[in-house]
C-alpha cells in the first residue's frame, strides 16, 4: 500500500506498507539497520534509494557505450533511408522474398 500526504518542506511525502514480510528479513533488516547507527525506517528508505539509483544510473551507462561508438559519425535521417529502400528496393533482402 502507498499513501502520500503532505510536507511542510518537502511537498508530498509518501509512506509505502509492504506486507507478508518473511520475519527473518525483518530481524535481519533490524540488526543491519543497528549495526549502522539507523532505525528500520532508515534503513528501509536507504535500501530503496541505492536499488532505485542503480537503476537509473545503469541505464545512463547503457545509453552512454552507443554515444561513445558512434562519437564523429555523421548523422543520417532514417527517413531517408527507409525512402531510399521502398523507391529503389532492399538490397539486403533475399530473392526469394
Amino acid at each position: 500500500m502507498l499513501s502520500a500526504s503532505p510536507s511542510r518542506n518537502a511537498g508530498i511525502i509518501a509512506q509505502l506498507l509492504v506486507r507478508n514480510v518473511d520475519q527473518d528479513w525483518i530481524r535481519r533488516l533490524k540488526m543491519r539497520a543497528a549495526s549502522a547507527g539507523r532505525s528500520a525506517e532508515a534503513e528501509h528508505r536507504l535500501i530503496l534509494e541505492h536499488a532505485l539509483r542503480h537503476d537509473v544510473e545503469a541505464f545512463k551507462e547503457r545509453a552512454r557505450r552507443p554515444r561513445e561508438r558512434t562519437k564523429g559519425r555523421p548523422l543520417v535521417d532514417s527517413a531517408e533511408i527507409i525512402r531510399e529502400f521502398r523507391d529503389r528496393g532492399n538490397p539486403y533482402a533475399d530473392e526469394d522474398d
